[in-house]
């Protein structure tokens, strides 16, 4: 493996020099310069990260921590924060929780020994006590999607209450009464903010809110299946569901198909962000689409 001594060596410099080029610091003459960068060049040197690093207390890298990269918004918005980092230089560790809080402990523990220059996370709940590792060392934090209560954190995400409200009232203006709520854990602020989007479009119509059209389970597929099914064995069933995020919406839509229903025949459904390769099949699905992607990048750039 090539050294930086070798660099050195075939330009004709000392090892000092070479390390000042690579790192830009003190005064070399812009002959000396080409010399050594030619050298690098024709060496296939590459510097190391960790020497570096501990020179500069810097690692020129970010830890990007979601709940779940197979669904379509994370997998956007980690495009979003890759591409806002490495045009300034920086690499992306990604990270997926599974909305697990061992799982977000073995991460973060894991990012800090790794000594990144920040963390982007969506924290799998609304406690800022699980991300005092963070706090305590003076880690440079974005709270994405989500916000936490308990620590002034910067934070970028979309306005949930506002989105799902249009959602339900959509509905209303439909016709339906009888609108039914599939959530995401109960502890996660996204979660939260759309349950109260909904109560908000209910009682703006008039209509009573019934605990037993609300039901919260995760943010996949399988738990808006299941909770799909409970909501159709119900004696006065929904007419109308309301997805809190794409995977419970593609849930949903597998428990309809297994009972012979169909969208919008048989049952109106209303969800968070797209549903790729879906539009065709289900051209009458109403969603709110947020910026996944912009507010990747927004969360890196901070």
């Amino acid at each position: 493996m090539t050294t930086i001594s070798d660099v050195a060596k075939r330009a004709g410099v000392s090892p000092v020099t070479v390390s000042r080029v690579i790192n830009n610091t003190g005064n070399v003459s812009p002959a000396t310069r080409a010399k050594v960068e030619r050298a690098i060049r024709e060496l296939g040197y590459v510097p190391s990260g960790v020497a570096q690093s501990l020179r500069s207390k810097r690692t020129r890298t970010l830890a990007l921590i979601v709940p779940d990269i197979q669904n379509a918004f994370w997998t956007t918005a980690a495009r979003g924060v890759e591409d806002a980092a490495q045009s300034r230089g920086y690499s992306v560790f990604l990270c997926n929780t599974d909305e697990s809080a061992a799982k977000q402990k073995h991460y973060l523990d894991a990012v800090i020994s790794q000594r990144v220059d920040g963390v982007i996370i969506a924290p799998y709940d609304k406690d800022a006590t699980t991300l005092l590792p963070l706090k305590r060392r003076n880690i440079p934090t974005v709270v994405i999607d989500r916000y936490i209560e308990g620590w002034d954190v910067d934070t970028v995400s979309g306005d949930s209450i506002s989105a799902a409200r249009a959602l339900v009232k959509h509905l209303i203006d439909l016709g339906h009464r009888r609108i039914a709520v599939i959530s995401g854990p109960l502890g996660t602020s996204t979660a939260a903010d759309r349950l109260a989007g909904y109560q908000i479009a209910l009682a703006e119509a008039g209509i009573p809110y019934d605990p037993d059209l609300v039901k919260y389970g995760e943010f996949r597929a399988i738990s808006g299946e299941r909770l799909t099914h409970e909501l159709l064995n119900l004696d006065d069933r929904p007419t109308a569901i309301f997805a809190a995020n794409n995977a419970i919406a593609m849930g949903v839509i597998d428990a309809l198909d297994a009972r012979g229903m169909r969208i919008p025949r048989d049952m109106a459904l209303v969800c968070f962000d797209d549903l790729p390769n879906t539009s065709r099949l289900f051209p009458f699905l109403t969603v709110v689409v947020q910026p996944a992607y912009e507010i990747g990048a927004n969360a890196a750039q901070l």
